[in-house]
């Protein structure tokens, strides 16, 4: 009996020292988020004129934070001009609007040199003409003016397993297309005006942010990408080369000095700057057993993979095609 008294002491003294340390480790976490954070926003204070460098990557869809953040950049008094590198597919029209009106607002106070990294597709080509000058390298990709509306149609695989899904409606097009059921012609034809509809409003975007006649802009707004080297005589970008070839043009052209440094602008929260240090929060409370927590804190809860990566609506969005 005098062994399992001690055992069960042993016990306890353990489970509070767990306890204990548990709570110390969530102590150190959280100080630590609060040092890297007022580290960050320290350095993000900026003490004199500078040039901003903001980048956009990924799918493009609606971002009201994004959208404050170059709303604030356009109101800096230090932020003397922009230099925009892009490098995304595309995404939502909706998103990419937003985007550009955002842009547009910055633009309207400073100059922006626009510099694609890799692609500017689609939504993201409408981001890159939202700026004064556009810089590509030879093998970036550009262009993919167009509009894309996709939805699955279950119809051949729920006849094969002999399920149908019938619906009451209020007129023919209400809810159509649904991929319940074949898609009619003229529900097929109300989402081809819609898309013709913001297709044209695409193009008039580019014709009128890069200067095109109607036969310019007919020989690029098939849906294609081009390349940076056959891009610029198509008059889809300025000029070969990178952020120096961006400021040089700024210094020249802007009147902006060359001395200015170019200082990165988030478009983000404080946190999104520090993948470190989430990643190490997220292994404490992993290994700490606080498993929900951590896959809270890890952003896995709510809005999972599919949650961040499905785009409704119509879409700006350019997508390599499938291999074979």
């Amino acid at each position: 009996m005098s062994l399992d008294a001690d055992l069960i002491v042993d016990r306890r003294r353990m489970r509070r020292k767990l306890t204990f340390w548990r709570v110390v480790a969530i102590a150190v976490i959280v100080l630590a988020i609060g040092f890297a954070v007022s580290a960050v926003s320290r350095r993000s204070l900026v003490t004199g004129p500078y040039i901003a460098r903001v980048t956009i990557t990924g799918l493009i869809r609606d971002d009201e934070e994004r959208v404050r953040q170059l709303d604030r950049l356009a109101d800096s008094s230090a932020a003397k001009a922009v230099i925009l590198h892009v490098d995304s597919p595309g995404g939502t029209t909706a998103g990419s609007e937003q985007l550009y009106d955002a842009l547009g607002r910055v633009r309207a106070k400073k100059p922006i040199a626009v510099v694609v990294d890799s692609l500017a597709a689609s939504g993201a080509y409408i981001t890159a003409i939202s700026g004064d000058y556009i810089v590509a390298k030879q093998t970036s990709l550009v262009g993919s003016i167009g509009v894309l509306f996709e939805f699955p149609n279950f119809t051949d695989l729920l006849g094969k397993i002999g399920v149908k899904v019938e619906s009451i409606k209020s007129t023919p097009l209400k809810a159509a297309p649904n991929g319940f059921e074949p898609t009619s012609p003229e529900a097929r034809a109300a989402i081809q005006s819609i898309i013709l509809d913001s297709y044209a409003w695409f193009k008039d975007l580019v014709k009128d942010r890069r200067h095109m006649t109607d036969a310019e802009l007919a020989a690029i707004d098939d849906g294609r990408v081009f390349t940076g080297h056959q891009g610029l005589p198509l008059k889809l970008i300025d000029a070969l080369g990178d952020e120096r070839t961006a400021k040089a043009w700024l210094v020249k052209n802007k009147k902006i000095s060359a001395s200015l440094p170019v200082r990165d602008y988030s478009l983000h929260s404080r946190l999104d700057d520090l993948p470190f240090l989430h990643a190490a929060a997220v292994a404490t409370l992993n290994a700490l057993g606080f498993d929900g927590l951590a896959r809270q804190f890890a952003g896995l809860d709510g809005m999972g993979t599919l949650g961040r990566f499905n785009l409704d609506g119509l879409l700006a969005l350019w997508q390599p095609p499938a291999n074979d």
